[in-house]
């Protein structure tokens, strides 16, 4: 999934900013904040080491079947959560199996062409690829949309900023536009 350049570094920083923003919503007292937070944190984190350039880091094909493992398990865990109708756990759902699909097609791709220069990766199934970029960019558009604000909110906001819903969204959103971003690159 390696963007060329400076592309890539602005990836990585976005997923990794993001992601210690959801470590430190952890902090949160409702265990379902927490637990929601820790999945997106882990995403971000595996987002931005995905997205470094192949010339500072280039792992084995063995690493990327280790990323496939643990995806799935987050992807099981994400389908029971689901099963309750929750729409954001489906978003969950789709964004783990998105991380398999792509941590394979960095296993499958050949020594050496493992999406490095912004090519298409001979990995990458162009229908997977195709209605996952169709699902990002519609939940970034829709989440971008949610963050316009319609009117002035009705109590007073939250006093620490961790607990905004806005804060909350724009971190959605930033990683909704670097899973994009990463799927370009499939």
């Amino acid at each position: 999934m390696h963007a060329p350049g400076p592309a890539a570094w602005l990836l990585v920083a976005l997923c990794a900013a993001t992601s210690a923003y959801c470590l430190l919503r952890m902090r949160h007292p409702a265990r379902g904040v927490r637990s929601t937070a820790g999945g997106e944190a882990l995403m971000g984190f595996a987002m931005a080491v995905m997205a470094v350039p192949a010339a500072v880091l280039r792992p084995p094909a063995w690493a990327w079947l280790c990323y496939a493992v643990v995806f799935g398990l987050a992807a099981l865990r994400a389908l029971w959560a689901a099963r309750a109708g929750s729409a954001h756990h489906a978003h969950h759902l789709v964004g783990t199996l998105a991380m398999v699909y792509m941590a394979w097609a960095m296993a499958s791709a050949p020594a050496g062409h493992a999406g490095h220069g912004g090519g298409h990766m001979p990995g990458g199934t162009p229908l997977v690829t195709g209605l996952l970029l169709v699902y990002y960019a519609a939940y970034v558009l829709w989440t971008g949309a949610r963050l316009v604000p319609a009117a002035v909110p009705a109590g007073p906001a939250p006093t620490h900023w961790t607990g905004r819903g806005e804060m909350v969204r724009a971190c959605r959103l930033a990683m909704a536009t670097g899973m994009l971003a990463m799927l370009l690159t499939v």
